[in-house]
């Protein structure tokens, strides 16, 4: 079996997919690929081979490859992992999705699927989706200029969470609980030509739950807020432990997981004090370090299992 994983050579999340399938799955071969080398190719006259996904690596790409390169080239492989999602211009954003439908297309599975990342990665995409879907999220409004957002901070009552449309692990988010910093934080990113997120602030029992998907598997913790931080992820400071899921949270998160779409995502639930069940967001691209650590779970290996076991039935079917 032959994964290609997307990503930046030092992610510390491809290193460790990496040792799982050296220590556990010796018959899987991984290779590190990046965003900048993608490319693609159509025309009669362009042979497969002559065409790739992804031009020969580079020296520094090879180091990181456990198998030959010859044994990952762009038709060779059976799925790709994509583990990251840089930063960049419209057309680079839209040129990699365009890249990873391609690839689809050619029959390797790529998880999460394109349609996944691309609900996922927009935060209002995502939260319209699973609206949709009937699961309830905290009241959100998005608009583009700062008379808008100061008319959607008076009717989200006056404390709201300022987000940007892309970004994770808490980075980035503005609280507003005056109409002064209300109006001052919304120029600054008119501005900047940024797009306004406006969420009501949800009074919470100091801690959301992180449930992670891995197939039809379910992982939970509890991310507790560090002291004077309203914020729970682990990055910012949240401690991480165990956590058992009700069937409520259960059904939700299923629920919110089925909107978004993929194999292998994190929901984040909030439970209110008011005793309602939001969801947040979903995470296509999810880590795991702080899951791993509260429940002592090798994720890394338990998804490659998930992967390894599916090759091997769709085989047997073949």
């Amino acid at each position: 079996m032959r994964i290609g994983i997307l990503g930046t050579l030092d992610n510390p999340y491809i290193a460790e997919l990496q040792r799982a399938a050296r220590r556990y799955f010796p018959g899987v071969k991984t290779g590190v690929l990046r965003f900048g080398d993608m490319q693609v190719g159509v025309g009669s006259q362009l042979a497969e081979a002559a065409a790739p996904l992804f031009p020969l690596a580079t020296p520094a790409v090879k180091e990181n490859l456990n198998a030959p390169l010859a044994e990952l080239a762009s038709t060779d492989l059976d799925v790709l992992i994509v583990r990251s999602m840089p930063i960049g211009s419209l057309e680079q954003v839209i040129f990699r999705m365009d890249c990873l439908q391609t690839w689809q297309s050619r029959g390797i599975e790529v998880i999460n699927s394109p349609k996944s990342l691309e609900i996922a990665i927009d935060k209002w995409l995502c939260l319209q989706r699973l609206a949709e879907a009937g699961v309830e999220v905290p009241p959100t409004i998005c608009c583009q200029t700062r008379a808008a957002a100061m008319e959607a901070f008076e009717v989200l009552g006056g404390n709201v969470l300022i987000k940007p449309l892309f970004g994770g692990e808490g980075r980035g988010i503005l609280r507003a609980t005056s109409r002064d910093m209300a109006w001052r934080i919304f120029g600054t990113l008119q501005q900047l030509g940024q797009v306004l997120y406006v969420q009501q602030y949800v009074e919470h029992l100091g801690y959301d739950i992180r449930v992670l998907f891995i197939g039809d598997r379910m992982f939970a913790m509890r991310r507790i807020a560090a002291a004077d931080e309203w914020r729970t992820n682990i990055s910012q400071g949240g401690r991480g432990e165990r956590h058992m899921l009700t069937a409520e949270q259960q059904e939700t998160a299923v629920r919110a997981r089925d909107a978004v779409g993929g194999s292998f995502v994190g929901v984040d639930l909030l439970p209110a004090r008011d005793g309602r069940q939001l969801v947040l967001e979903v995470n296509a691209v999810p880590g795991w370090k702080g899951l791993a650590a509260a429940l002592d779970v090798d994720i890394p290996k338990e998804f490659l299992s998930m992967l390894v076991n599916a090759h091997a039935l769709a085989a047997i079917k073949n």
